[in-house]
């Protein structure tokens, strides 16, 4: 199970993208629900299931997930049935600082993407939580802005049908 909460983030981020690990990632979706998508992770290739088990507006997403590594043929050939157009972005990953749970010391990190193409300018971040009890108890930092978890105009789904970043926020959240 996969349990996250996605934020957008300041312009003014407190580190340097250049000193942290990164992924090019492009994907494309298949169907979106389920969500059936491939990605292309720097050099894996990935097909991914995923049922969304959180509905509305909620502060944590929960989804079921499965995920098979596939060549890159099979990748290719699954990419061009997509629905929609194929997402372009660069992951970094951001260690934050670990948090209190339940007497339980918690680690996470951020992943924070920043889209290329058509959606070149959105960024946001999303982060992992073992149990919903840590994502309930996490504080973001503040170059966290507004938790976007329960919006759907920003799930990679969502976006692989819009047009432009302005698309995003003309359209209904729900």
């Amino acid at each position: 199970m996969e349990i996250e909460r996605k934020y957008l983030i300041t312009d003014d981020l407190p580190f340097d993208l250049a000193a942290l690990k990164k992924k090019e990632i492009e994907q494309a979706y298949i169907n979106r629900d389920p969500t059936i998508r491939v990605r292309k992770q720097n050099d894996k290739f990935i097909l991914t299931v995923k049922f969304n088990m959180t509905h509305g507006e909620s502060k944590t997403l929960c989804n079921e997930e499965h995920e098979t590594g596939i060549d890159e043929e099979t990748y290719n050939r699954l990419r061009d049935k997509r629905d929609g157009n194929i997402i372009s972005k660069t992951r970094y990953i951001v260690p934050l600082d670990a948090f209190e749970c339940k007497g339980e010391t918690i680690n996470v990190v951020a992943e924070l993407d920043i889209f290329h193409g058509a959606l070149d300018g959105l960024r946001f971040a999303e982060v992992e939580f073992p149990s919903m009890e840590a994502a309930e108890a996490f504080v973001p930092p503040k170059w966290m802005t507004k938790n976007v978890s329960g919006d759907k105009r920003y799930k990679n789904g969502y976006l692989s049908v819009a047009t432009d970043i302005s698309d995003i926020a003309s359209r209904p959240k729900k």
